[in-house]
């Protein structure tokens, strides 16, 4: 019995030290009241998180992790770091918590012993309720553990117009598997693929007239996964719509 429990520590042990080599470590605060209200919006123009398929689990990135915008809808575990300083301050018994980024912590973000998203820095200002799954309230910033993993999304990806005439700006929202977008293409019933660009956050721009025409998307996510969406707004879209669709990524 004896030599079966050394084997098994010895296994768990490398497991254990696998497993780490995964993490980063990083720093984490709260923002946006018990409920999580003021969380909404935000960096990557997803405007209402529970519409855009985020819910509350989410959090804004320090500019290192932010990558202007291309990290916009990718997912983090995150863990209280107890072997760091602050390490106190984790929550009895907490355990990890999935978020979702869905903006920006600005770089002169600080609190009394100073700033934390400012560049070099991979901080994460949570959502009250995700934040405190990990964290003592008093506590303001803890150490943390942190792994970007895979997303789950309920439904298909969505597409949010906004822009006027030739300029039409898209936000792609509720992306599963990596869930950030790497490039993106839209095609009018009159028109070949225009492969389309960045704006800001997880808005993709297209300068062409659209208005009128039915149009079908074709998205490549940061995993590599390219998916065509087909048909998916029909002709007499408007900008402020949004539509969903029944596809969604892997990875």
């Amino acid at each position: 019995m004896a030599k079966s429990s050394l084997i098994f520590c010895t296994a768990l042990a490398a497991c254990l030290a696998l497993a780490a080599a995964d993490w980063s470590q990083g720093t984490a605060t709260f923002y946006g009241g018990p409920d999580g209200s003021d969380t909404m919006g935000g960096a990557c123009g997803y405007g209402n998180l529970y519409d855009a398929g985020y819910g509350i689990n989410n959090a804004a990135l320090s500019q290192t992790l932010f990558n202007d915008g291309a990290s916009c809808g990718q997912c983090y575990v995150i863990i209280c770091d107890g072997s760091r300083p602050g390490g106190q301050y984790c929550k009895p018994g907490g355990t990890a918590i999935t978020v979702s980024a869905t903006n920006l912590c600005p770089a002169n973000y600080a609190l009394p012993n100073g700033g934390w998203c400012g560049p070099g820095r991979p901080h994460f200002d949570m959502s009250q309720p995700a934040w405190e799954n990990i964290g003592v309230y008093q506590a303001g910033v803890i150490p943390v553990l942190y792994q970007q993993v895979k997303c789950w999304r309920n439904g298909g990806v969505r597409f949010s117009f906004a822009g006027f005439n030739y300029f039409v700006l898209v936000n792609i929202q509720n992306l599963g598997g990596s869930g950030s977008v790497g490039a993106a293409w839209v095609k009018g019933d009159k028109t070949g693929w225009i492969q389309m660009s960045r704006n800001w956050g997880a808005n993709w721009q297209a300068l062409s007239d659209l208005v009128g025409q039915g149009l079908s998307f074709a998205v490549l996510s940061t995993g590599g996964q390219y998916i065509q969406f087909l048909n998916v707004v029909p002709a007499w879209w408007q900008f402020g719509m949004a539509f969903k669709t029944y596809q969604n990524f892997d990875y």
